[in-house]
């Protein structure tokens, strides 16, 4: 999910819409938008592309991780592959399940303005 992110933190930095972003970078609205949500995996000629459209460019580089990622990937290791595959399946119940109170909330919403 560190794509969307990057799309969505460039946009806003630069105080421009979706729709004024697409334009910029030639692409449907709708193309940013399922980008942004997640829905849609961007490759990264087109990330880059809608981040210069932004007005930035991204910057790759190699450093330390820092003390907490480093101790969740020893922690992670010591597991059994069971247990991170436990660990995988609960998380994602978690996200669907996150996601289907969005909808529901964004369906709540959608109601309530058009009664």
């Amino acid at each position: 999910m560190i794509l969307p992110s990057l799309v969505r933190e460039a946009r806003k930095r630069a105080g421009l819409t979706q729709v004024v972003l697409a334009g910029r970078a030639g692409v449907p609205q709708s193309t940013v938008a399922r980008i942004e949500s997640g829905a849609q995996t961007p490759s990264t000629e087109m990330v880059e592309r809608l981040v210069r459209a932004s007005g930035f460019e991204i910057r790759l580089g190699l450093g330390e991780p820092d003390a907490g990622t480093l101790s969740l990937f020893e922690r992670t290791l010591g597991r059994t592959p069971t247990e991170r595959l436990a660990d995988a399946t609960r998380a994602a119940r978690f996200v669907l399940k996150g996601r289907e109170a969005l909808r529901d909330a964004r369906s709540r919403v959608r109601s309530a303005a058009n009664p």
